[in-house]
């Protein structure tokens, strides 16, 4: 019995973002923003939408394409750093908004990049165990929440016409190292126990905690009293830390490793590999895996340029876009890699 994804879906919010119009908030650029990232736009979530929202629309149409009714759902996993709340999790709520079985579990993991690849592990398992069958696994976010609205954001998605004044850009500006790298947006996949060729033939997962500082938060902390004021917010300690130079080191060393140890345990060379999805943080990072691995650019796609990092909802969008316009075909083993946050990072093979 092999857990096998038979249905796909994405959310994506309405507002495109580009580059040019990042301009007009922050010191920025076109050209500078696609030479260190590769990202030419991003999608931004309206105003009161959440990473559940999203969720919600990606897992209709995971369902709908996997042919099923949401009563035939069996546990819900849903992975995301951007909750609507810190409690209760996305879980339940996308299970009332779709409707689902009020008898059925839901997990929210939070290993933030990795976990859309955690999800699949612990999706596996589950199936293994033989208690259920079909499993809905969510990954979404809506990482603009973070982004100083109260600086000119609003003018992003049409919401005020106003001129961003001199001094709002320049707060902007000390953050755009990482406010340009973010969107919103939503995947979701359906993996059903299936007898076959087909299904999640490894996985292999780690973490390293002596790498947290790497990339973190500090605001917004039960640490500290209140866990979060103005203070923090108007400092940038809601906004993610990051270490980009130690991130790629890590990201470029990490991940292809992993895919090779899952290779070798399933008994097959790196290069009989017909994709790899690699978490869609940076496309520097990208292609440095590509080039780590010695596979062609055509065999290690992207779409980052269009959607930014949205985290825990790259892999599933990137994986159902490949499925959609035929880049996936039944038989091809594809490798999925993540590093994020934790740092946690591994990868996972599988054959359509």
């Amino acid at each position: 019995m092999r857990s096998v994804i038979t249905g796909t879906g994405v959310g994506l919010p309405t507002h495109v973002v580009t580059n040019a119009a990042l301009a007009g908030i922050m010191d920025t650029s076109d050209e500078w923003i696609r030479t260190r990232s590769g990202i030419q736009e991003r999608r931004y979530a309206e105003s009161g939408q959440g990473s559940t929202d999203l969720g919600v629309l990606a897992a209709r149409a995971a369902i709908a394409k996997a042919g099923l009714g949401v009563e035939e759902i069996d546990a819900v996993i849903f992975a995301t750093m951007t909750p609507d709340h810190l409690l209760p999790g996305n879980g339940p709520l996308l299970q009332t908004a779709l409707g689902l079985r009020t008898t059925l579990p839901t997990f929210d993991l939070r290993q933030q990049c990795s976990g859309f690849l955690y999800g699949l592990e612990l999706a596996d398992l589950l199936i293994q165990s033989g208690r259920y069958r079909r499993i809905l696994l969510v990954g979404a976010e809506v990482h603009t929440a973070f982004m100083p609205w109260h600086l000119g954001w609003d003018t992003l998605i049409g919401q005020s016409t106003r001129e961003v004044t001199a001094a709002e850009k320049t707060e902007n500006t000390a953050s755009r190292d990482r406010t340009v790298l973010f969107g919103d947006g939503a995947g979701a996949v359906v993996i059903e126990a299936r007898e076959g060729q087909a299904g999640l033939l490894k996985t292999r997962l780690f973490t390293d905690g002596t790498g947290a500082g790497v990339l973190t938060m500090t605001g917004v902390s039960f640490k500290r009293r209140p866990f979060v004021s103005i203070e923090q917010i108007q400092a940038g300690e809601t906004l993610p830390v990051m270490s980009g130079k130690e991130v790629f080191k890590a990201a470029v060393t990490l991940m292809p490793q992993a895919v090779r140890q899952v290779c070798a345990e399933a008994g097959m060379a790196v290069e009989a590999l017909d994709l790899v999805l690699v978490h869609q943080a940076n496309l520097r990072i990208i292609e440095g895996v590509q080039k780590a691995l010695g596979l062609p650019p055509e065999r290690v796609p992207h779409n980052i340029e269009r959607y930014g990092n949205t985290t825990a909802a790259t892999l599933p969008i990137l994986f159902h876009e490949c499925q959609e316009d035929g880049r996936i075909q039944p038989g091809m083993r594809v490798a999925f890699t993540a590093l994020g946050s934790g740092l946690h990072w591994g990868a996972a093979l599988y054959q359509a």
